[in-house]
């Protein structure tokens, strides 16, 4: 046991919640410090926890709270532009299905499981600088007013304050050439009820899944070379954006029909997508880092909620358990950097389909069915993802 009885958790998303309550668990009180004035419940579009991710909610007993506001999923369907299969990755047949979420259900959930373990929030907390002292750490926050405990955990997310603060030269995220929108339409599209479609279509990605209430959630990937902030994309009126949109879609089923029905005030206008893939230092002193900010996989992965769950389960396991804050962190980096810069690596491939030319969208399309019954097998390509499995009552090593 390192002796650590108090931390400090920068960022109330996905990651800064499951830490705080898994420190807890681990016999460590925690404090989860968010820069917003409230809750960063209603930000955000879609996202997917996949077998992995719920397996290591169950650690910290939101697995089934978390399940309750998923769609289960049970079939990734590949199309084209017209809606003609290319090829499907069913789930792993012994393993329960990926759930499809809004990402604001998964806040609020998580939320109020902290909540529910005891776990205190503090919002308007917009960390600014952090110094060690002899026995701990000191946050200071914008507001003026500062905060100490034996340590401190960056879940701030991929454009982390405190990344900087561990390594003032750390990388800054990496731009991927994608414009991303999140959207629900009106309307029922003719689609398997536990399956989510991926369009490649002529001009641009687009991916969906038919809601319960008959309604169909929806996801665009554009090309685009320039990096583009959330913020930026927004100085444009959504009503803008579902009009280019309707061209990039015109020839397409059912992209044309969703984005037709789709109402400015359910659009999400998300900016291009920066990712951190590798970052050259995970922690320095008594400051560590978890979940995006130190390992953000672009959405085409389909695991970047599922890994930020895991590190943040890892972590508090290894505080609990090594002899000190350097073993305990040291421990925590070599049991997690290998695997998540190996989803980024395949996510990055995946990226590398939807930025294709038209010819080389073909050429996919062409050649996608024989890899998918030859080395793009389920069992190849997630198996080693969504199989992982944390015994948190084992020993740390």
């Amino acid at each position: 046991m390192t002796g650590i009885r108090t931390a400090l958790v920068i960022g109330g998303g996905i990651a800064g919640p499951v830490a705080a309550v898994a420190l807890r668990q681990a016999g460590i009180e925690a404090t989860v410090y968010e820069a917003y004035a409230g809750s960063a419940d209603g930000v955000g579009a879609t996202l997917v926890i996949a077998p992995n991710g719920l397996d290591a909610l169950g650690v910290i007993g939101a697995r089934e709270a978390v399940r309750g506001i998923g769609l289960p999923i049970s079939h990734n369907l590949v199309v084209d532009g017209r809606g003609r299969p290319i090829g499907e990755f069913p789930r792993l047949t012994d393993l329960p299905p990926s759930r499809a979420m809004w990402r604001p259900d998964l806040y609020r959930v998580l939320h109020d499981h902290a909540r529910a373990r005891g776990v205190a929030f503090e919002y308007g907390r917009r960390l600014v600088g952090a110094e060690e002292t002899p026995d701990g750490v000191l946050a200071r926050f914008a507001d003026g007013s500062t905060a100490v405990a034996d340590v401190l955990i960056g879940a701030d997310g991929v454009g982390s304050t405190v990344r900087s603060l561990i390594d003032p030269h750390a990388p800054d995220p990496e731009h991927v050439p994608l414009l991303n929108f999140g959207g629900l339409a009106d309307l029922k599209v003719p689609a398997r009820p536990d399956a989510v479609y991926f369009v490649y279509g002529n001009k641009g990605f687009l991916g969906y899944w038919v809601q319960p209430d008959g309604r169909t959630a929806w996801w665009s990937n554009l090309p685009h070379g320039e990096p583009m902030t959330a913020a930026q994309a927004r100085e444009t009126p959504a009503g803008e954006w579902l009009r280019r949109l309707a061209e990039v879609y015109a020839d397409d089923v059912p992209g044309r029909d969703l984005v037709r029905h789709t109402s400015p005030r359910d659009l999400s206008v998300l900016g291009t997508m920066h990712i951190m893939s590798s970052t050259p230092r995970w922690h320095r002193g008594r400051m560590v880092l978890v979940g995006d900010s130190v390992h953000a996989p672009s959405s085409s992965s389909g695991q970047g909620a599922s890994l930020a769950v895991e590190s943040a389960i890892e972590l508090a396991r290894c505080l609990r358990d090594l002899p000190d804050v350097p073993a305990a962190f040291a421990a925590y980096e070599r049991l997690r950097r290998p695997r998540v810069e190996s989803v980024a690596a395949r996510a990055a491939r995946t990226n590398n389909t939807k930025t294709l030319g038209p010819v080389g969208r073909t050429m996919m399309k062409l050649m996608m069915p024989l890899a998918m019954r030859t080395f793009l097998t389920p069992e190849k390509t997630l198996g080693p993802e969504q199989r992982h499995h944390i015994d948190w009552d084992a020993p740390a090593a």
